[in-house]
């Protein structure tokens, strides 16, 4: 069966599927590889998880209307857009490291110290190791994944919510 001729609960369920296997992925990675993740990827996984959700939500109440549709289907794109600025900022950080070593102090230290907004720029100005490459697969590193599935994934949500029935 063609996944462009799904229903758009299915889309949206599929997304939703995606999204939370690629955090999956991450937390295995991290468990079984060792790559711990720096603030960067932490953000990253919590916009997965945000997107999972708004696809996951789209899917179950799947309205009938075709406005409700394209609710959901720019809702998921919004989603998906927070999470393609923070792995393009990741990834141009990857592509010209900062000359400081370090992130700084640990995020967990960070979150209990700082408020939200300082904690936000701290992170979105990440130095030193989110800069650091651990791994690689056809030439791109986590973060260039990531920031490919939230295109893809943001694209299908507008897809899903745009497309004549």
């Amino acid at each position: 069966m063609n996944p462009l001729r799904w229903s758009f609960r299915a889309q949206f369920i599929a997304g939703a599927v995606a999204c939370f296997a690629l955090i999956g992925f991450a937390i295995y990675s991290q468990l079984q590889w060792g790559l711990d993740p720096c603030p960067l990827c932490i953000f990253q996984r919590i916009a997965f998880a945000a997107l999972g959700i708004v696809l996951l939500l789209g899917g179950i109440f799947a309205p009938r209307r075709v406005d409700g549709r394209r609710v959901w289907g720019v809702l998921g794109f919004i989603a998906a857009a927070v999470g393609m600025g923070i792995a393009g900022r990741h990834v141009w950080i990857q592509l010209n490291p900062p000359p400081i070593p370090s992130c700084g102090a640990p995020f967990a230290f960070l979150r209990e110290t700082l408020d939200t907004q300082t904690l936000i720029h701290k992170v979105l100005t990440g130095t030193g190791d989110c800069g650091t490459i651990d791994w690689t697969f056809l030439g791109l590193s986590m973060p260039a994944w990531s920031l490919v599935w939230f295109v893809l994934i943001g694209a299908w949500a507008l897809f899903a919510g745009f497309r004549r029935r």
